[in-house]
Formats: C-alpha cells, structure tokens, sequence
C-alpha cells in the first residue's frame, strides 16, 4: 500500500525567491506529525504548496498522494482526492451562514450537485454533536464577528463533514487563549481516525500538549532538519531553535 503522504525532494518559490530547498516527508494513515521551525523557515509555504496555491511554483521534487503525483493537479482536485488545509487566518464571508458553506464546500469536493438538504442536516447534525457545538452555531455568517477560538472551531467542523483523509493545520493554535486551545484541540482528537493523517504546522509545544503527535520535525531554511518522537518537541520548548543548534555546535 502506498504512503498516505510521500514528498519528495521539494523545492518551491514565491515570486523567483526560493523557500523549500529539498524538503522530504513521509505520512501514513493514522498517523499524528508536527511541523515547528521559527519564522520564516517555509512552514505556511509547506502547507500552501501541498494544496497547490497558484502563487508559489515548485521547481522541483514531488508530492505523491496515495501514490498519485499530485504536483500539478490545482486546489479543487487535490481537495477531491481528500487533502484539507485549515488556514492560519480564516477568511470572513459575511451574507453566508456556516450551514449554507458547508454544504457548498461538501458537494464541491464530492463533485455532488444533487446531495440531499435533508442528508446534508443530519451529517451537519451529528458532526455538531461529536464536537460538543450549539447547532444555532450553523445560523450565523461565516466567521463574521466570530471570536478567534469560534473561527477555529469552524475550521475543525468543515474538517469533520469533509472528513478528508489527510489533514493540514497551519497554525491553528495561533491566536487561541488556552481555554479555546483545549476545545479546539479537543475537536482534532475527535475527528483524527486510523485512516486520517494529521500534519500540525505549529511554533510552539502547548499544542502538542493536547493533539499527541506520532513525529516531530524541525523545519530550518526550507528543509527538515531533524526528525524525532515528542520529546523532540519539549527539548525546542525548553533551548530554543537557534539555542539548540548552538548548543549541538558546541558539542561537536
């Protein structure tokens, strides 16, 4: 069976200025993986080229998923396939109700003009339920006067009713006190299955207190650095990125 997740030697610009410079990483179903590196080090480059975002361009390299090369395919198509990218800082779309984008969002990646409303409102339903949310949360617009943590709960329910097999969060973390961070965390956990892969783009290890990862990687000038278990995530906690290859120069 092939890898949920397989890149390979990944190189990808922005406007002629190179970001990824040889980055390669290996997902499987079921499996948990984090992403941390300071700013700058490529990390929302990673998760915007993984769904083809028009503005970067890959140079060189690859993105198999589920053994097809995904690297030319446009958003839309590697949304079919089941890829899904929570963003960083979700878009307000004001006229909208959540229930209303939710339901486009599901027929645009099940390619189903005809789905049933009345199938769509008990998928919406027990999806709500699973994640512990009020179902007038479906009655408002779209993230238009919504508090970062309710923004962030959104993202976690379009994940549940798309259930995609692969899983993205880019920074999902960003911005949320700790109280919004436990439920928002508590919302991956209860989606994450043995068929999804989960990738966590994130700075910092408080995150990771909630969503357990499987791997860690240390993202540096475009590449992975080093790969490791959780404990790899608490030693960045406690040295730093730059402190810790200091601390790795002086031991050699």
């Amino acid at each position: 069976m092939p890898h949920l997740l397989e890149v390979v030697d990944l190189h990808a610009e922005i406007e002629g200025k190179p970001i990824l410079k040889g980055l390669n990483l290996t997902i499987d179903r079921g499996q948990i993986h984090a992403i941390m590196g300071p700013n700058g080090s490529g990390k929302s480059t990673f998760s915007n080229v993984l769904l083809g975002h028009p503005a970067y361009k890959v140079t060189s390299g690859r993105i198999l998923f589920n053994g097809t090369d995904v690297t030319g395919m446009p958003t839309h198509e590697r949304a079919r396939k089941g890829m899904f990218l929570a963003f960083q800082y979700p878009t307000a779309i004001p006229g909208v109700t959540v229930a209303n984008f939710l339901r486009t969002a599901l027929k645009a990646v099940l390619g189903d003009e005809k789905q049933a409303v009345k199938t769509f409102r008990k998928l919406l339903k027990e999806k709500m339920a699973m994640l512990q949310m009020d179902e007038k949360f479906a009655t408002r617009y779209v993230n238009d006067g919504f508090s970062g943590g309710e923004k962030k709960r959104l993202e976690i329910l379009q994940l549940a009713v798309l259930n995609p097999s692969l899983a993205i969060l880019d920074e999902t973390d960003s911005g949320l006190d700790i109280d919004a961070l436990r439920v928002v965390c508590d919302g991956i956990n209860r989606v994450a299955t043995p068929e999804t892969g989960v990738l966590v783009i994130t700075h910092y290890q408080r995150m990771l207190d909630y969503v357990k990862p499987h791997f860690v990687h240390v993202l540096m000038d475009g590449h992975i650095g080093q790969s490791g278990g959780p404990e790899l995530a608490l030693e960045l906690e406690r040295t730093g990125y730059f402190g810790r290859e200091t601390a790795k120069a002086g031991a050699v």
